[in-house]
């Protein structure tokens, strides 16, 4: 096979404006989701009356739905109804609706692990709700979603693959374009897979050693 290594040079800073773009939209979609998420549990958590019901049938409408389906409501769905929306905030909503049921449940994973005796303990020596969720349910809880949270990251990260279909010029879309307009299928896809490492393996890496460090200091091994 020869391998067009002119058109892998020449086509790399394309793939670096592709991959800044999708950092920059895993980054806020992330921490939206990570605001959703914490949100929701908390709801879900303390059994606010007149919400619970509301954030289930979220949760449920949210993870068994496309992420393409909901990309395609925001983007063309909307306008119909006088609201529009631009690119970036459409995939900044998508990911945020998306990955915002998936962090709700495993914050609500980590919040109830904690035990009901720790909790009446913390109540017993006068610690009010606010200090009670800040000193002894969050820390414990933390520990105990950092492996999901970190899971829920990459995977959306990688789900920024889909937002090209709104015409977003990120890491997939500008591969699709690329093959369409030269033919150098391998190459596209190498460069697509090459950016896609550099990417998600430091983000890997830094997720394992956090959930070391967090799983040390609770348990000291």
């Amino acid at each position: 096979m020869n391998i067009n290594w002119d058109f892998i040079v020449t086509s790399i800073p394309l793939y670096q404006k592709a991959a800044w773009l999708t950092l920059q939209l895993s980054f806020f979609g992330i921490l939206a989701s990570i605001v959703i998420g914490f949100l929701c549990s908390s709801i879900l958590y303390y059994k606010v009356r007149g919400l619970t019901q509301l954030v289930h049938a979220y949760i449920e409408l949210s993870r068994n739905t496309p992420l393409l389906i909901q990309l395609f409501f925001l983007y063309y769905g909307l306008t119909k109804m006088g609201i529009t929306l631009g690119e970036k905030t459409c995939a900044i909503a998508g990911l945020a609706f998306l990955g915002g049921s998936y962090m709700a449940e495993a914050f609500r994973g980590g919040m109830e692990s904690v035990s009901k005796s720790q909790i009446e303990s913390g109540l017993s020596i006068g610690l009010s709700r606010k200090q009670l969720i800040r000193y002894v349910i969050l820390p414990q809880a933390f520990s105990v979603t950092l492996p999901s949270l970190g899971a829920n990251c990459i995977f959306l990260l990688k789900e920024t693959s889909i937002v090209g279909a709104i015409a977003l010029p990120e890491l997939m879309h500008t591969t699709q374009d690329l093959i369409g307009m030269y033919y150098r299928t391998f190459e596209a896809l190498l460069l697509l897979v090459i950016t896609y490492l550099i990417l998600l393996l430091p983000l890997s890496l830094f997720l394992t050693w956090l959930e070391r460090k967090v799983r040390y200091a609770e348990f000291g091994n």
